[in-house]
Formats: structure tokens, sequence, C-alpha cells
């Protein structure tokens, strides 16, 4: 009898951690279903007050975050703390991983032979100049009292300043159907973006973290953004062959969307992964990849326009938790820090000059419309996901939690006016009808479906 005791005592002790975790699982799926309600309803409210629903989304997310609903602390109303929003990072790369292999759809062959190289030069400069003109202000910031910012954090700052978050600039355009010369440059640009600002943000802080060693690391500035970029866009492409060859073998529409679902989240997992190959750090970006992805897929199969028609509603919930899981994210608690507000100010007004006015030069080079060169730059002013993931790489800086904080502060910034400046900038340019009308997308897209063998 006394043998037994040990396993008697085992099984006693598993049973309460069950419990826990069985109670964990409800909590989460009723934060969840909480939060796709609570998105829902205030997209009701913004429609009355005419804001695009990705800011009633964020909205919805503060009101049920850990700084008002959530800090009731009443058991299933809302997320108590920070910590519990980011343990659900899995939802918000999987929607990530969605959007980006819808924004390889605008990257079809007949698009890249009239837009292509407006794309390209528009993508590369409009960040470039954005960088430098966030590099001179908070670099003259540090000159007048280096104890406000170092002038590492202020370089760092300088390089995040380029990245622009494709997500709430894609949901606008859906949401209201916006078609045109501008929007499909758009949708091009803010994917350019990510690789740009991947290669800016790397030589900057390699630059950064030479100013404070005392040295610098040829690996870490040039070597690694190149293998990073270069290795995710093969392996993009190498998945959407995969996935094209493999949509031939089904013929049924549920099948080939369900196949085409596992890919993305197969391809959201891979970016996820990190290794090292000598002495090199080896990692994917997840927005290159699923963007590849997409290209590849859509050029390739000839039924992709129904597939990704389908794929947008089915993700539709998706999107709708990964806003008002980013508007729950948001810390509120950089409010009440005076030096973070004045360099948030600062770093927002210049990013914004350097977004609109880097877009009207490269614009204007590229022999745009002056519609495109007009409204371009204020479409390309929201920030998230990208800024933050560098923004927690530069906490390695002897000042790095300033840097995050700013960061941080001008996301909550943009992310809730963003989406009503590019809304409006997309109405002024024509490419949006004014409600009650039918869209231009709408007026030119083709009667009879495709049909699927």
């Amino acid at each position: 009898m006394e043998g037994r005791r040990p396993a008697l005592s085992c099984v006693a002790a598993r049973v309460p951690r069950r419990k826990v975790s069985v109670q964990k699982v409800e909590k989460t799926l009723i934060c969840l279903a909480i939060a796709l309600v609570v998105g829902l309803l205030m997209s009701r409210l913004a429609k009355l007050v005419h804001l695009p629903a990705v800011t009633a989304y964020l909205v919805g997310g503060l009101l049920i975050g850990p700084f008002c609903l959530g800090a009731l602390n009443i058991p299933h109303i809302g997320f108590n703390s920070l910590e519990q929003v980011e343990g659900l990072s899995v939802i918000t790369q999987t929607a990530l991983g969605f959007i980006a292999f819808a924004i390889g759809n605008e990257f079809r062959v007949s698009q890249l032979k009239t837009m292509g190289k407006q794309a390209i030069t528009v993508g590369i400069l409009q960040a470039v100049i954005t960088t430098i003109v966030v590099d001179i202000a908070l670099i003259v910031l540090h000159l007048i009292n280096p104890a406000l910012l170092s002038l590492p954090s202020a370089i760092t700052l300088g390089a995040i300043a380029a990245a622009t978050a494709p997500a709430a600039t894609l949901m606008v355009v859906r949401q209201y159907k916006a078609d045109g010369p501008l929007t499909k440059l758009l949708l091009m640009v803010v994917a350019i973006d990510d690789a740009v600002g991947l290669v800016l943000f790397s030589v900057s802080f390699g630059i950064a973290g030479a100013l404070e060693m005392g040295s610098i690391s040829v690996v870490s500035v040039i070597l690694e953004p190149i293998i990073e970029i270069v290795i995710s866009l093969v392996l993009g492409a190498l998945s959407g062959l995969a996935l094209n060859w493999l949509e031939t073998y089904f013929h049924s529409r549920s099948k080939r969307l369900s196949l085409m679902v596992a890919f993305v989240l197969l391809m959201v997992g891979i970016s996820s992964m990190e290794f090292e190959l000598g002495g090199v750090k080896i990692g994917f970006s997840l927005l290159l990849v699923c963007m590849m992805t997409g290209t590849v897929f859509c050029n390739v199969c000839s039924a992709s326009e129904e597939l990704m028609s389908r794929l947008d509603r089915w993700t539709g919930p998706i999107n709708i938790l990964f806003f008002v899981l980013s508007g729950a994210e948001l810390d509120l608690n950089i409010l009440s820090n005076p030096l973070v507000l004045l360099i948030g100010i600062i770093y927002i007004v210049f990013r914004s000059l350097g977004k609109i006015s880097g877009s009207y030069i490269s614009c204007a080079m590229t022999k745009c419309s002056d519609h495109i060169k007009k409204h371009l730059g204020i479409t390309l002013l929201p920030q998230a996901g990208v800024a933050l993931g560098m923004a927690l790489t530069a906490m390695s800086l002897a000042d790095g939690s300033i840097v995050r904080n700013v960061v941080l502060f001008s996301v909550l910034v943009y992310e809730l006016i963003g989406p009503s400046l590019t809304k409006r900038s997309l109405l002024a340019a024509g490419e949006i009808k004014p409600e009650g009308k039918t869209s231009a997308r709408e007026e030119n897209k083709p009667v009879k479906p495709i049909t699927l063998k």
C-alpha cells in the first residue's frame, strides 16, 4: 500500500492543474467572444459618425483593455493585464499573415507592368526621406539637450519612423471598396515599405550600437537584413508555387479554401523561427513571406480572384480580433510621462512631414498624377506592429525604454486617427464613392463569376 501512495498523490496533483488549464481556456474563449462582439457593436456606432470600422475596433479594444473595463477585475469581462493580451499574440500574428497574403494579390503582373517602377521608387524614396527628416529633428533635439534623448536612440527612432502599418490601410480599402490608381499604388508601397524599413532599421540600429559600444558589426548592419529579405522572398515564392500545385488536386471550393488557410498558417509558423548559421543570425519577415506567397499564387492560379474573395470573407472575424486586441494592447501609462509626450509629439510631427513630403517628391519624380502626389503621403501615416517589433529590439540600447515608449505613444495616436485620414484621402481622390453610391470597384467589377473546375 505504501508503494502506491506516490502514484495516488501524483494523480491527485494532476487534477487541479487540469482544472486550472480548463478554466484558463474558458476565460480566454469568453474574452475573445466579448472582444469580437464589442468590436462589432463599436463599428455600428462608428458608422453613425462616419468613422472607419478599424478605428471602432481599436477604441473597442481600449474599452475592454487593462486600463478601462479590464481594470475593474470583473471575471470574464475585458482583459485584466497587458500580459493577458500579449498571450494572445498567435491571433495577431495569424491575422498579419492573412493581411500580407491578401496584399500579395495586388502584385499581379498586369499591375506591375504599369505601376511597378513607380511603386518601387516611391516605396524606397519616401521611407528614406522620412528617416532623414526624423533623424535631423531628433539629432537637433539631442544637441539642444543631450539629457532628453541620446544620439543612438535618435538615430534608431528615425529608422523606425519609416515603417508603415499595412493592416489598417488594407481594412479601410476593403471596407469602402476603394479602387483606382492611388489605391493600387498605396497597397504596393505599404508592402515594399516593410522591406525598406527592415534595411533602414538594421543599418541605423547597427550604427546606434556602434556609437554605444565603440565598434561596428558589418554582419549585423548589412549582411543579416539582406539575408532576411532574400530568404523571406524565396520561401514565399516556393510556398506560392507549392500552394498552386496542391490546389490542382482539389476541385471543391471549400477544400481549396482550407488549403490556402493551411499554407498561410504554415508560413506564419515558419516565419517565427530563428536560427544561427556560421555566426550569422537568420530569421524571416512574416509580412514578406506571406506577401510573396500571395503574389506568386495569384499570378499562377487562374482561379485566384474568386478564391481570394472567399478568403477575405472567411478571415473577417480574425481581422476584427486583430484590431480589438491591438487596441487593448495600447499602454496608456505612457501618457503620464511628460518626457515621452514631448519626444513623441516631435516624432509624430516630423514623421508625418517626412511621409507627406517624401511621397510628394517621389511621386513627382515618377510623374504620378496630382491626386496621387497630394494624397499618398497621408495614407502612409498608420504605424503599428512592424514599428513595435523594431522598438522591442531597440530596448537593448542604454535608454531603449524611451524609444519603446515613444513608439507606443505614436502608435496610439496613428492607429486612432490614421484610418480616418486614409479614408478622407481616398475619398478626396475620388477612389471611395460617397455613402449610398456604388463604389468604383463595384462599377468596374465583372458580373460573370469565375468558375472552378
